[in-house]
Order: C-alpha cells, then structure tokens, then sequence
C-alpha cells in the first residue's frame, strides 16, 4: 500500500470510532465563548477562578528534546523530532488543584522563518497527536506548510502518552473483544450491571472519578489554548481530522479571538444530536457498502454476488452465522460476527481498502477469517503480539462526557434506527434492550448540541469534505462551514478525509490558506 494511503484509513478509523463507540450523553448547556486564558468551567458554567490562577500555566516554555519519531509505515521518510510535557489543570474550576501532563512532539519548520506552529489532530477523540504530528510532517516533507509552520501535536488528556491516561480494559480482555460500543446491538447487550462495572473498572484503572470527570472536549479545547500560548503563538493555526473537527470548532466557540487559522477536514456535523449523526454515518456507510458491493459485482467470481441489489442479504447470510460459530482462523483466534463486521465497516473508510474487505468476504465464503480479522485488528490498533493501545478506550469515555446520554429506551431506538439505515451490519436479531454504556458517568456531559453556533469575531475558517465520505457524510461538511461562516473546499472521492491523501488540488488550495490566509473562491472542488 503506498505510504499516502495509511493518514486517510488512520482519520477514518477514528470517526468510527467517535460515532459507533458513541457513549451516548444528555445534552447540556454549551459554554460561553471566550477569548482570554480563563475560559469557563463545565458546559454552561462560568469559572470562579482568575487570571493569576492560571499564569504558571499559560506562562509555561516547554523544554523540547530530541526524540525519535514514530514512523507510520518503513518506507515512510524520515523527519526530526522534538519532544516535551505540558501541564494543565485537571480541572480548570480548580487550577490549583490536581494537575495532568500532555505528551507533546513537534517537528520544527524546515524554512528559516517559521510563520509559527500548525497544531494538528487525527481525531478518535482517543488517537494520539503525537504520532499524528510525526505522520503529517512525513507527508508533508516538501510542502511549504512544513517550510513556514512547526508542526507540532499533542496527546489530548486521558490519550496516548499523555498522564493520567485513560485505561478501561486489559489487554486478555480486548483480545476477548470487550464491548466497547452499543452498536451492533442484539448479539451482545450491555447489562445495567456491566455498565456500573464499567466506569467502576474504568475509573480503577484511570486515576479515579475525578478523571473521568474532566477529559471531554471542552477540556481539551482549554488545554490547547494554554499550549498555543506555550508555544509563543498569538493566535491558533489548527488543521484536525475527524474528530479533530469537532475540537476545532469548539475551540472556535470558546476562543474566537485566538483563531488565526482552522483546517477542518473530514467534518463531523456540529448541527446533529448522537442519534441523527448515528444515522447520518449509517447511511453513509450503507452507501459506501453498496458502492463497493457494485464494484465487486462488476467482476467474475464476486463473493457477493453479480446483482449489487442482493449484496446486503448475501453479506448478511455469510456474516450472521459467526454468531454461533466463528469462522477459522490461521493463528486459532477464530473471527466472530462484530469482528467481521468491523472489519468490513474498516473498509467503508477508503476505497483503496475495498479490495481487502472483498477479498476478505470471499475467503469467508470459504470459511476463514484471517483478511476480516487482520482489517479488525488494524481498526483496534492490535499489534502482533496482541497488545492494544488506549485508543478506543480513551474514545469510549471522552465520548461519554461529548455525546448524548441515552436511556434504554433512546439507546434501543438509537441501534434499531442504525440497523434500519444500514442493513449490512444488521445482525438479524431482535433488539430487546440496548443500553448506554455510559449511563452511569459519575457526570453529565460536558459538550452540548448544537455547538460552535453563533459565533463572533471568528476569522475565515477552511472546511474539506469529500463527497464520498461514509464516516463523516458531505453534508456535514456543508453544515459545519456554514455554521462556522467560512469557506468550503468539496473533494470528490470515496474516502473519509482529503488533507493527507497526496492530492496535489488540496494542497495547494490548503497551503494558500494556512500561509497566506488565503481562502478558496466560493464553489471550489477537487478531485482524488
């Protein structure tokens, strides 16, 4: 796979992550914009504390080493790396109490005079920046961005190296497929039982309550303006994928003074509760199901048959028998229903991966699982040795103080609308009680719908939403440049995101806007 491919899948897997691990939550009042360091408390709370409380923060000058930077792929090129640890309050209503550390990498600007950093994110909300931040400026390495920015990310709080970090399950128990999302439903149902065991083992293995309490995105949106600050910068360059979009606008909302520039790629829909952007994504992906279902017909011996009309019902009849007996596999784990759909669902993502999940749904017409299973096991982060990242778990609770809590009852129609708008993935069994594996969060959710609306004094900001996108549909994108006042740049292509994909049409247009803040013309489109 060439090395251009891997940022779009990486983007990719973490919005389904963020929609289909959806700790679903209760909406709450948002935040009030804010343009200086005190920010505000929880959603709808201003914060008691002042500007002095908060000085040692904001006056912070990380002390950046060398370090050696992850490498996405072996023949990826090489970049110089710098390292450092930032401090915020867990708390920011309590600044003088309990603190947490970001992880920070950043790989200085290759020209002599840097414009300043370009803060990056590739979503999740639990995959690590720091990795995301060695990943672009690989793909990056003779872009002018690279030439006039430091490219610099961050573990958000809870994530990747960042301390205390979220941890909710063992490694044995991933390796078991631990629930980590109410979707699908039907096969497996939280319990009301496994769900208080759940935040009681997820705040054992975290730090307490206390964390879990204080990693959702508001959180991380004050974080990154005291890290704008430590880096010497007066205002925001900010490019975020997936998720990163959704922490984009927030910090727009909260701190629309300190924006200098936002590149928001792959946008998830500010305007959309949990339960209409589920079906959003569900019917984005459905479509993307089909397309690639068309695709597969168009050639001899498809797995799913020459009629892509009857693709659904022929993935359905070979994928719902693994609920009873999972399909071989060559290192004896075997590959179970979620398992496979999952690993089809990996594939929604690009259609550079639609060969793989073909080739995948034939060998299990043979009755082995090993291409379904190997596209899981990339979804999940799963190294050869069977180690797991927090990367799903950390995505599992932030999304817990993000997305809408449900009650049974919302939950159930919740899953039974997921399976009616993509019926690939439907198991076929009927729903009798979905749960919110949230439900009992020692706090109600943080974030609010609809977000980042309304908002003054914010500069143009630069959307880029591809057509094709199954985990964050175009019309999100449309919505969110909207919401936002800025300027849309729409990508035709099947993949979820375009920043990273090594078109030279995107770069330009995105390397004009964050240097020299100049914005596409209204109606502007690329091609992958």
């Amino acid at each position: 796979m060439p090395y251009r491919k891997p940022p779009a899948v990486v983007m990719g897997l973490a919005a389904l992550t963020l929609l289909l691990g959806a700790c679903a939550g209760q909406s709450a009042a948002q935040s009030a914009g804010q343009s200086g360091p005190a920010g505000t408390g929880q959603a709808g709370q201003q914060s008691t504390f002042s500007t002095t409380d908060m000085d040692r923060f904001y006056g912070q000058k990380p002390a950046f080493k060398p370090c050696d930077a992850p490498k996405p792929t072996p023949d990826a090129p090489a970049v110089k790396a710098e390292c450092a640890r930032l401090k915020v309050p867990l708390d920011y209503r309590n600044p003088k109490g309990r603190q947490a550390e970001l992880a920070l990498l950043r790989v200085p600007a290759r020209g002599k005079d840097p414009i300043g950093s370009l803060l990056v994110n590739p979503g999740g909300p639990g995959f690590p920046g720091t990795e995301h931040a060695a990943l672009t400026a690989a793909a990056w390495a003779r872009s002018p961005i690279t030439e006039r920015f430091h490219i610099v990310g961050f573990d958000p709080r809870g994530v990747g190296a960042s301390k205390p970090a979220l941890d909710c399950f063992t490694d044995a128990e991933r390796e078991r497929d631990v629930k980590l999302s109410s979707i699908p439903a039907g096969v497996d149902d939280w319990t009301k039982q496994e769900t208080r065991r759940l935040v009681e083992q997820c705040a054992k293995r975290s730090g307490g309550k206390q964390v879990l309490a204080h990693v959702g995105t508001r959180d991380v949106a004050r974080d990154m303006d005291v890290l704008r600050q430590a880096l010497g910068d007066e205002k925001l360059s900010f490019a975020g994928s997936s998720y990163g979009t959704r922490l984009g606008a927030v910090y727009a909302e909260m701190f629309p003074r300190k924006v200098r520039a936002l590149v928001l790629d792959g946008a998830m829909d500010p305007l959309k509760d949990t339960y209409e952007r589920r079906v959003q994504q569900a019917t984005g992906m459905q479509r993307s199901f089909e397309r690639m279902a068309a695709s597969c017909a168009a050639k001899p011996d498809c797995p799913l048959g020459a009629e892509p009309g009857r693709a659904t019902k022929a993935f359905q009849k070979l994928v719902r028998p693994l609920i009873d007996k999972p399909a071989r596999t060559s290192d004896g784990r075997g590959l179970t229903y979620g398992q496979a759909v999952v690993g089809v669902v990996t594939a929604m993502y690009s259609k550079a991966l639609w060969p793989a999940a073909i080739a995948g749904i034939a060998e299990l017409k043979a009755g082995k699982g090993d291409t379904l299973l190997k596209l899981r096991d990339a979804y999940h982060g799963r190294t050869a040795d069977g180690a797991y990242p927090n990367s799903l778990e950390a995505t599992m609770a932030i999304n817990c103080l993000d997305e809408d809590r449900h009650t049974p009852k919302e939950e159930t129609a919740s899953s039974r609308a997921w399976n009616k708008a993509a019926p690939f993935s439907d198991s076929g069994r009927p729903i009798k009680e979905a749960r919110d594996g949230c439900e009992h969060w020692p706090v109600k959710p943080t974030l609010g719908y609809p977000y980042a609306t309304g908002i003054k004094g914010l500069p143009d900001t630069l959307t880029v939403s591809v057509t094709g996108d199954a985990a964050t549909p175009h019309e999100g994108g449309i919505n969110l440049a909207r919401t936002l006042g800025g300027s849309l740049l729409t990508v035709e292509g099947e993949q979820h995101g375009a920043l990273l994909a090594g078109n030279a049409c995107v770069n330009k247009i995105v390397s004009a806007y964050l240097i020299d803040l100049r914005s596409p013309a209204e109606g502007a489109r690329c091609k992958l």
